[in-house]
């Protein structure tokens, strides 16, 4: 059976050396391309408004994953309070905008990774963890010391620095970025970040150097690799061409891809008309076949 990454760190006796380097970033932090430069160890919150506490609103089996991540037994699923991006649109406001749930220490967190393990999830599947690079890192590291041994997921936004994705090399199996948008303007009209193609670009690249393509278990379970989402938006706002084009030219035409149709206007979208409605089938399926056209077939809709 293919171990882990974070289990060979273990094996070399660097793994909690090196989540303690990740953690120390809170004094001053930059995990995300916000810099907000607060120590969050001392209390200051930034951007993203969580201090030093990770704060989980809720953790479980998921079984409305993609299909290599849910299996037969669910997907173990940890959703964090708190993010980097301000998505007008969010489907989950409640806990992205605002603190739902409660703070937890590393040592609680890997409690809660190994608990999944014990009910016979597949994976341990990091809901929004870029704001806590930090205490995630040192969790897996106590979580492993304790016999944790499933692939971790790192389920995220996609506004991900590179410096940190080089610190969590090592940590992370399965890498699954949002691609939300290919034009700047777009990026900070609806989720307040003029930059996210360029940083969303450069960190899924870097990810993929980091694990390659998705690897399946002869079960049809993943092990490690690469799942990019991409939600599809009304009237071609996310630019979703580009995307494609930049997925089959610039990564790999071997990409797990989920192109997602589930778009309504949830959070603030009704405030913007262009927002104001549902995906229609046929703007959802000319993504579908422009996809098929670049020769991107592991499409997780089939």
């Amino acid at each position: 059976m293919s171990l882990p990454k974070y289990r060979h760190l273990l094996q070399k006796g660097i793994l909690h050396a090196r989540a303690e380097e990740i953690h120390d970033k809170l004094a001053s932090c930059e995990y995300c391309p916000r810099c907000c430069r607060v120590n969050r160890m001392s209390g200051e919150i930034g951007c993203c408004g969580i201090g030093e506490l990770a704060w989980v609103s809720s953790y479980g089996a998921h079984h409305g994953e993609e299909a290599p991540l849910r299996g037969r037994y669910g997907s173990g699923t940890i959703f964090f309070s708190g993010c980097n991006l301000s998505c007008i649109y969010c489907q989950n406001a409640e806990i992205s905008q605002q603190l739902s749930g409660r703070p937890v220490t590393a040592a609680e967190l890997a409690s809660y990774m190994l608990e999944l393990q014990a009910s016979g999830c597949h994976n341990i599947n990091l809901v929004s963890p870029t704001h806590i690079a930090g205490q995630i890192a040192r969790a897996i590291a106590i979580a492993a010391q304790e016999g944790l041994t499933l692939p971790i997921v790192y389920n995220t936004g996609g506004y991900d620095k590179l410096e940190t994705l080089f610190l969590l090399d090592g940590f992370v199996d399965i890498y699954m970025p949002d691609m939300k948008y290919s034009q700047p303007d777009v990026g900070e009209r609806y989720s307040g970040v003029k930059d996210y193609p360029s940083i969303n670009q450069a960190a899924v690249l870097e990810m993929h150097r980091q694990v390659g393509d998705l690897l399946l278990d002869s079960s049809g379970i993943a092990l490690r690799g690469l799942l990019i989402r991409h939600l599809v938006l009304p009237e071609g706002l996310a630019g979703s061409s580009a995307i494609l084009r930049f997925i089959a030219e610039k990564i790999s035409k071997n990409t797990y891809l989920n192109i997602m149709d589930q778009y309504r206007p949830a959070y603030r979208a009704r405030q913007y008309p262009e927002l104001d409605r549902r995906l229609t089938t046929s703007e959802y399926r000319s993504v579908i076949e422009e996809a098929e056209a670049l020769g991107l077939s592991r499409l997780d809709h089939l």
